[in-house]
């Protein structure tokens, strides 16, 4: 009796343990039954199913998942050819139909990447590539997400985001085109150069001008004013020599003198002179 409770006992604790299970709220599962799938479970909590070998529980990540892909080459609308490294954001929403369709992720992954790489292939070969590389990138991907979303759909699988990580081009374009690149900004530099240097004869031949016209007005006023300096002088000239004609002669003789006599001139001087009397204090 004492083992055939053992027996039970353990048979009861077999039955709980393969009967009983909890879903994460990170996964969603689907109970088979001698293979069939019969009812799936999406929400996180304590389940009861039937013991194995009877049904068998087949788990699926409930989360947002990333799948990148491998680059690979797309030729755009200008026959460009661009190697395009892009990545997926993608769910399992339908956990019976991913597991009638493709049943595990490495399959779906590459079912995924095909329907992807078509959808990219086909929205950017309708586009140039500077539109693909920096205009129109945001609104291409939305298009390519709607489409790999229709398409996988089928497989219970979301695909929420599709994103090009980078655009390279292949090696042996990369000279032609940064060459080309180089030619442009050349030619943009010499453009630039050349309206410089026309702004500055511009500005150069207008201070020329300004200075011209200052330099005739500082003459023009320093004419006028050197021509009432004189007038002053010849008037004070006048009325000095007119109060007092001998002293006024004398003073200018006395100018005369200091101007061609110095500590280096001999004068030879006759003795009626008015320069030797002047001299000698006669």
């Amino acid at each position: 009796m004492k083992k055939f409770m053992i027996i039970l006992s353990a048979l009861i604790v077999f039955l709980g343990f393969t009967s009983v299970f909890v879903v994460d709220e990170t996964e969603q599962v689907v109970i088979l039954q001698f293979g069939k799938p019969v009812r799936t479970i999406t929400e996180p909590g304590l389940n009861i199913k039937v013991p194995f070998p009877f049904q068998e529980k087949i788990t699926f990540d409930d989360r947002l998942l990333e799948y990148d892909s491998p680059p690979e080459e797309i030729l755009s609308k200008d026959k460009k050819t661009l190697i395009v490294d892009n990545y997926v954001r993608w769910k399992i929403v339908k956990p019976l139909q991913f597991l009638k369709t493709v049943q595990a992720i490495p399959t779906a992954l590459s079912r995924m990447d095909d329907i992807v790489y078509s959808e990219l292939r086909r929205e950017l070969g309708t586009h140039d590539m500077d539109e693909i590389i920096t205009t129109n990138r945001e609104a291409l991907m939305e298009v390519v997400t709607r489409a790999s979303n229709n398409a996988t759909m089928d497989y219970g699988i979301e695909v929420l985001d599709v994103r090009i990580r980078r655009v390279d081009l292949p090696n042996e374009n990369e000279e032609s085109i940064y060459a080309r690149m180089d030619a442009e900004r050349k030619r943009q530099a010499n453009k630039f150069r050349s309206e410089g240097e026309e702004e500055a004869q511009k500005i150069r031949a207008t201070t020329d001008k300004e200075k011209t016209i200052i330099l005739a007005d500082a003459y023009k006023e320093a004419e006028r004013v050197r021509g009432e300096g004189d007038a002053k002088a010849l008037d004070v000239y006048a009325r000095s020599y007119s109060a007092d004609p001998k002293f006024y002669e004398f003073v200018r003789t006395l100018d005369a003198y200091k101007k061609i006599v110095d500590d280096k001139t001999t004068l030879v001087l006759p003795s009626n002179s008015r320069l030797f009397k002047l001299l000698m204090g006669k």
